[in-house]
């Protein structure tokens, strides 16, 4: 008969066994009991990364909380934000999911070994993706930003020549890293992508670089050698005659179109102009094939061949490339660093060298090479500093901008001899402290024999100053007067006195130089 605590046992439901129970393993259930048995509650609440922070201490959570029914928006809500997590740049190389499967209750019972992790340098591999992106032979795989207007004129005035069949040039001004070239072979590819679409002939394509010529009529030996189905003419004729006999003539001219891109045009420059002439003529004859595209940081370029040009009834189409913006380049940046998946520059730090760059040559190669050498000295920092440091800051680009924008000035003061660098302090003292745009010989030796008893440097003769005096205005420092008594020659500054304190930043002894004034 059972009795009254058998009948309570079979009515719990503890004792009755659910589905997953039954058919989980028994090895399984003793390792689960036994993981658990060693577990406190602070670290079962710690056991998956998705947990809610509003859950109870003793509520297992699995993912299923982030496929959770859509009423619960708190759940919907939370599981939106672990989705949309950025990573993290890592640059000392620290295991950022690193956790402790045993609740660590001492000091002693921490495994030192994993203390190298912390304390290591920086990390190569996410270090030289960084620099990868930020590099200028680095293409990017999406279209380009900032250059629509400019590609869309391109693109149609090719598309126009190869939908018509008919011969064109064009040319492309601007300052250097403009994108000039790089949104050419951009449109290139799309041409080809076009016509692939629009089951038209293929054009071929020959893309020269000027600065690769031996001479500038060895241009037209190129364009030949690229036409294959055309007939070998006279020895006796030069290739530029051999194109302009094969555009003439239907029947030896080629069937397909070829885009033929010229870039650093200005070596072509010659003191008639003929290579020039004749390049652009040759898109003027009756069965041309050819799409000239000519590219050249020479703005004024077009206006010192384009009248000729236009006599001779071939004048090309002129699109020019404007200078970058400051908000160009913060975009270009931020679009080539998308691929990292993870912050690298304080906005900051971005916007700094966006303005800075824009405000001298609105060069885009320029910044990234300022941004390159900012993680530089960023991973130089990494490994002597004590703090941590996780992003690229305003004072990392700081540097990184003197570098690059330092005047060549400066490193020609730094190079000269301490007592030539001396008279130069003088003469900052002279015309910056004492609002003086000219000074005499004399009075400079003066101030320099002061600066010199203020530093325990003994001073030279006047002889021998005179001497570097005329050197330093050799150089172009300084300019020298004519008089019959050197002490009455004139003596003016042809340098930036701002140079002169750039070149002596940090320096203590010439920074006491240049405290020394006496009017």
């Amino acid at each position: 008969m059972p009795t009254l605590r058998s009948a309570t046992a079979s009515a719990s439901p503890a004792a009755t066994p659910s589905p997953a129970a039954a058919s989980t393993p028994r090895s399984v259930k003793r390792r689960l009991t036994s993981g658990r048995a060693g577990e406190s509650p602070a670290a079962s609440r710690h056991t998956s990364p998705h947990r809610s922070p509003h859950a109870g201490a003793g509520t297992a959570c699995t993912p299923k909380l982030l496929s959770a029914s859509p009423k619960s928006s708190r759940k919907r809500l939370y599981g939106d934000l672990v989705a949309a997590e950025k990573p993290k740049w890592n640059p000392r190389g620290k295991p950022q999911n690193f956790h402790f499967r045993q609740p660590m209750r001492s000091l002693c019972c921490f495994d030192w070994g994993l203390t190298a992790n912390w304390s290591c340098h920086a990390d190569p591999a996410q270090m030289r993706a960084v620099k990868e992106a930020l590099h200028v032979a680095t293409v990017p795989s999406c279209e380009l930003v900032c250059r629509d207007n400019e590609q869309r004129r391109v693109f149609d005035f090719c598309k126009a020549c190869v939908e018509q069949e008919k011969a064109g040039s064009l040319y492309i001004c601007g300052c250097p890293g403009t994108g000039k070239t790089l949104s050419v072979n951009k449109i290139k590819d799309s041409l080809v992508r076009w016509a692939d679409e629009m089951g038209m002939e293929t054009p071929d394509s020959l893309a020269i670089n000027c600065t690769n010529l031996s001479n500038t009529s060895e241009i037209f030996s190129k364009i030949l050698g690229q036409f294959q189905n055309r007939k070998k003419g006279s020895s006796k004729l030069s290739p530029l005659q051999q194109l302009q006999s094969m555009f003439s003539n239907k029947e030896t001219t080629p069937r397909r179109m070829m885009l033929v891109i010229v870039d650093e045009m200005d070596y072509l420059i010659t003191r008639d102009r003929a290579v020039l002439h004749d390049l652009f003529m040759l898109t003027t004859c009756p069965y041309s094939r050819c799409i000239l595209i000519g590219i050249a940081n020479a703005i004024d370029l077009a206006d010192r061949f384009l009248p000729k040009l236009e006599s001779l009834n071939c004048k090309p189409l002129v699109v020019t490339f404007r200078a970058y913006s400051k908000d160009q380049i913060s975009d270009i940046i931020k679009h080539r660093l998308k691929v990292l998946e993870y912050d690298v520059f304080e906005p900051l730090a971005l916007e700094f060298c966006a303005r800075k760059v824009a405000a001298a040559t609105g060069d885009m190669r320029k910044a990234l090479g300022v941004c390159r050498s900012a993680v530089e000295v960023f991973e130089a920092r990494l490994q002597v500093a004590n703090e941590e440091l996780g992003i690229v800051t305003f004072d990392h680009m700081d540097i990184a901008l003197s570098k690059a924008f330092k005047s060549p000035v400066v490193d020609s003061i730094l190079c000269l001899p301490q007592h030539q660098q001396m008279v130069l302090c003088a003469l900052a003292n002279t015309f910056q402290h004492c609002k003086k745009k000219a000074t005499t010989l004399g009075e400079l030796n003066k101030s320099y024999i002061e600066i010199c008893r203020s530093t325990q440097v003994p001073a030279v003769g006047m002889l021998e100053f005179s001497n570097m005096c005329m050197v330093l205005s050799d150089q172009g420092f300084m300019k020298l007067g004519q008089s019959k008594e050197d002490k009455l020659r004139r003596v003016t500054l042809q340098i930036d006195i701002s140079d002169i304190g750039y070149a002596f930043k940090g320096n203590r002894f010439f920074q006491k130089c240049l405290e020394k004034t006496r009017c």
